[in-house]
C-alpha cells in the first residue's frame, strides 16, 4: 500500500496521534526494504593488478651515514697582542695564501717597548765592557803580586753579572720585537677566510673568546661520520684484515651524497676511526677524505658518506611495491586463489628504486607491484604477471 495513502487515512481517523504512529510504521518498513537490497559492489570483478616474482640478482648495495665536512686544516686566527685593529686586508670568503697579511693591530705601544728594550740593551753592553776593562786591568797586577786576588775575583764576578744583564736585555729586545711582529697577522696556511666579526677600530686581544676569523684549507676535506655498534660489528665481520686498521684500508672508495641528493663528483677513501666508542651515542666515528681542488666543498657542509657493498645474490624488491606502517616496511604477497596478504620485510640496504631484502621473503614469491592503496588482507585479485628483467630494463640498478 502506498505510504502517502496510509498517512492521509491515519490523519483523518485518529488525528495527529494516528499520523505520528503511521510515520513510525512507514520508517520501519522503509528500513526493512533498504536492508534487504543488494550491496552496490556485489558481483564486481577482482582488481587486475601487476604481480612480480621476487628474484635474487647480483647487485651493489649502499650504507649511508650522516656526515659533517671540515677542511683538512681549520685554523682559528687569534691575536697574540692587545690593541686596536688598524687594518683588515681581506674580505670574508676570500682565498689567501700562506704568509699573506690578514690583519694589522696598532703597533705604536709595541714599537716604544722595543725602543726601550733596545736602549736598556745598549746600557747593559756598556756595563759589560766596563767590567771587562776592570778585569783586564787587574789581571797583570795580581800576577805580579801588586794587588790581592780578591780584587780580581770581585771584578770577574761583576763582569759575569754584566754579561748576564746583557743576555737579559737581549731577551727583552727579542720579546719586544716578537710583539711588534704579532701586530701584523698573516695567514699560516692556504685557505678560505671565514666570517670576520670585527671591524676596523675594534679592540682585540688574547682574552677575546671569539677569533678574528677562521681560515680553512679545503684543497682536501674530511667527512666525519659515525657507525653504530651493530653496523661496526657487521663491518668487522665482513671486511678482510687482521686489525681494524687493515680492515679500514680494505674498504672500497666511498661517495659523498650532498643535501640535494646529488653525488659529489670525486670519490673518497675512509682513512681512520676513533679509538673508542662514544658512550652516550653508542657509536664510533670514522673519517673519510675527499679531494676538493675546485673548492666546491667548504667547512660546515653536511651530507652522507655512502659505502658500497657488493652482493652476489641480492633479493630485490621495488620500493613502489612496498608500504610503511608503524615504522615497518610491508609488501602484499599473492597466495593461493590469488588472495593477497601483507607481510613485513627486513631491509639490508637499497640502491636507487630498489630495496634489498634480508628477511621476510623468499626468491620466487609473488608480490603486488602497484595499486597497494586499494588492497587489504584477504582481497582477491586478478594477477597480471610481469618479469623482473623487464623492470630492470626500465629502472636499472
Amino acid at each position: 500500500m502506498n505510504h502517502l495513502f496510509l498517512l492521509q487515512q491515519a490523519h483523518k481517523k485518529h488525528g495527529p496521534a494516528g499520523l505520528l504512529y503511521s510515520i513510525i510504521i512507514v520508517a520501519f518498513l522503509s528500513s526493512c526494504a533498504s536492508s534487504t537490497a543488494k550491496p552496490e559492489n556485489a558481483g564486481q570483478p577482482a582488481a587486475v593488478l601487476p604481480v612480480l616474482k621476487v628474484a635474487a640478482v647480483p647487485a651493489t648495495t649502499f650504507r649511508e651515514y650522516n656526515a659533517t665536512v671540515e677542511g683538512k686544516v681549520n685554523v682559528e686566527i687569534r691575536p697574540q697582542v692587545d690593541g686596536y685593529l688598524d687594518k683588515i686586508f681581506v674580505d670574508e670568503g676570500a682565498y689567501v695564501k700562506a704568509g699573506q697579511p690578514l690583519f694589522r693591530i696598532n703597533d705604536r705601544t709595541y714599537q716604544e717597548q722595543l725602543s726601550n728594550a733596545s736602549a736598556l740593551l745598549l746600557a747593559a753592553q756598556a756595563n759589560e765592557e766596563k767590567a771587562l776593562v776592570e778585569v783586564n786591568r787587574l789581571t797583570p797586577l795580581v800576577q805580579n803580586n801588586v794587588v790581592s786576588d780578591v780584587q780580581l775575583k770581585t771584578a770577574t764576578a761583576a763582569y759575569q753579572a754584566a754579561k748576564a744583564s746583557v743576555a737579559q736585555a737581549q731577551a727583552n729586545v727579542g720579546n719586544a720585537r716578537i710583539n711588534v711582529g704579532y701586530t701584523l697577522i698573516t695567514a699560516p696556511v692556504n685557505g678560505y677566510i671565514g666570517r670576520i666579526p670585527f671591524k676596523t677600530g675594534s679592540l682585540v686581544g688574547r682574552g677575546e673568546t671569539q677569533p678574528l676569523t677562521l681560515l680553512s684549507d679545503v684543497n682536501e676535506v674530511y667527512a666525519y661520520f659515525s657507525m653504530s655498534e651493530i653496523d661496526f660489528l657487521k663491518f668487522k665481520n665482513k671486511i678482510a684484515g687482521n686489525t681494524i686498521a687493515d680492515k679500514v684500508k680494505q674498504l672500497p672508495a666511498v661517495d659523498l651524497v650532498l643535501p640535494d641528493n646529488s653525488i659529489y663528483t670525486e670519490k673518497g677513501h675512509v682513512e681512520t676511526m676513533e679509538g673508542q666508542f662514544d658512550k652516550t651515542m653508542g657509536a664510533v666515528s670514522f673519517r673519510a677524505s675527499f679531494p676538493n681542488g675546485a673548492g666546491l666543498l667548504r667547512s660546515g657542509n653536511t651530507g652522507k658518506v655512502r659505502i658500497p657493498e657488493q652482493l652476489s645474490a641480492a633479493l630485490l624488491v621495488p620500493q613502489e611495491a612496498t608500504f610503511e606502517l608503524q615504522d615497518k616496511i610491508f609488501v602484499f604477497t599473492v597466495g593461493d586463489s590469488n588472495k593477497v596478504a601483507s607481510k613485513p620485510i627486513t631491509i639490508s640496504g637499497k640502491n636507487g628504486a630498489y630495496y634489498f631484502v634480508e628477511k621476510g621473503l623468499q626468491a620466487g614469491e609473488s608480490i603486488v607491484y602497484a595499486g597497494l592503496g586499494r588492497l587489504q588482507d584477504g582481497a582477491v585479485i586478478t594477477p597480471q604477471p610481469m618479469s623482473m628483467d623487464s623492470l630492470l630494463k626500465v629502472k636499472p640498478l
